[in-house]
């Protein structure tokens, strides 16, 4: 599966500690980040992370592109809803989540639930989907 990863600057710790708590989970995915969200991880980690630009710089667009083009499985979002400048663009991704499909993680406790489902297979009805949607396109 293909599992987008971004995180505001006041979330990245957390970030970091849930990609270390589920690195073994996490290494069987390809892995898409922000820049730094993905730097990020592959210090405290042996992820393997292909990584876009810094987030508001373009790389939440690269990823909201990739979620339009249902190229995205899951997405792990951790935002500041506090910070309403940076938020505008969280907000929009998890919006295209909702209009595609795409299990999305806003914090821990959802983060941990959809990786745990992913492991478990509970997932894997993504495959089916993104079959269906190509023939329909």
């Amino acid at each position: 599966m293909n599992i987008a990863l971004a995180a505001h600057d006041k979330r990245k710790h957390l970030m970091q500690n849930l990609c270390i708590a589920y690195q073994p989970i996490l290494k069987q995915h390809t892995l898409h980040a922000t820049a730094t969200t993905a730097r990020q991880i592959e210090e405290v980690t042996d992820l393997s992370i292909t990584k876009y630009l810094p987030g508001l710089l373009g790389g939440l667009q690269q990823i909201a592109s990739m979620i339009v083009s249902n190229e995205i499985d899951m997405v792990i979002l951790f935002h500041e809803p506090e910070d309403r400048a940076v938020n505008s663009w969280f907000v929009q991704l998890i919006n295209l989540c909702d209009q595609q499909n795409i299990p999305i993680a806003t914090n821990i406790a959802s983060a941990e639930m959809l990786l745990l489902g992913i492991d478990a297979g509970l997932l894997n009805w993504r495959g089916l989907h993104k079959k269906t949607q190509g023939d329909t396109v």
